[in-house]
């Protein structure tokens, strides 16, 4: 029995998180200490990317959110936004075959028009192909960053209140969380972050209120399924309150 294969039997099948969000931080470290290219690490980054996906469709998960590029990323040089936009585009194109094939749908979540055309249009196109999978969901998070995200919602709410069409005292968080660029997804259950910070980098800061946080030192092309396994075990070894105390959660 190979490694993967203990841990994943070691994996409570009712206990798996529904939703796992992932902040996929590294890749430019992982170059820059092997003396290579910065673009290059994040194309090591890709086959990370299918990794995880993989792991998380044969697992039953039914969501799986990775943030792939957020709208502070555009300040970076343009030299590597632009290979970023390009592997982006080229690394969604040559997986779609293989997502197709295990049934998996895209969900692009962020500000997708600021996306340049060739890259944008890749992304769209792979999304539509996509749209009759009903396995796992794959949101990337291109372009985005929580604070976009609820300004925007807060901005559309007001829109409707204008038009009459909804009153303040009708918002609450439901209401909120349905104007999420991330909605229908359920809140993620586990975020785990690569590359050793220990911060949250302005993502989905309203839908992990009550997530299990897992950071490892690991950067994301290091990062495998046995790691992603771990992380998984680790999940299953917390005690999930959302307020409560363990005695009420055992008498559930």
């Amino acid at each position: 029995m190979s490694r993967l294969e203990s841990l994943i039997s070691q994996l409570d099948p009712q206990l798996l998180p529904r939703h796992v969000a992932m902040i996929m931080d590294g890749n430019g470290r992982w170059a820059r200490m092997r003396g290579r290219q910065r673009g290059e690490g994040h194309a090591e980054g890709i086959t990370t990317v299918r990794r995880v996906t993989e792991l998380s469709s044969d697992l039953g998960i039914g969501y799986l959110t990775l943030y792939a590029f957020s709208t502070e990323n555009w300040n970076r040089p343009q030299e590597e936004v632009d290979t970023l936009m390009y592997l982006i585009g080229w690394a969604i194109e040559r997986e779609l075959p293989d997502l197709i094939r295990n049934n998996v749908r895209i969900h692009l979540i962020g500000d997708i028009e600021r996306v340049p055309e060739e890259a944008r249009l890749k992304l769209t196109g792979s999304r539509d192909k996509t749209a009759h999978c009903t396995g796992l969901n794959l949101g990337i998070c291109i372009s985005y960053s929580a604070r976009w995200e609820i300004t925007r919602a807060a901005r559309h709410l007001a829109e409707e209140v204008l038009k009459g069409n909804l009153a303040p005292s009708d918002i609450d968080e439901s209401e909120i969380a349905r104007n999420l660029a991330t909605y229908p997804f359920p809140d993620p259950d586990l975020l785990i972050r690569t590359g050793g910070e220990k911060r949250i980098s302005n993502f989905l800061l309203w839908q992990i209120a009550y997530s299990e946080l897992y950071f490892t030192d690991l950067l994301w092309p290091d990062f495998g399924k046995e790691e992603y396994a771990e992380a998984l075990l680790h999940y299953q070894q917390r005690e999930r309150r959302f307020g409560k105390t363990s005695e009420q959660i055992a008498n559930e």
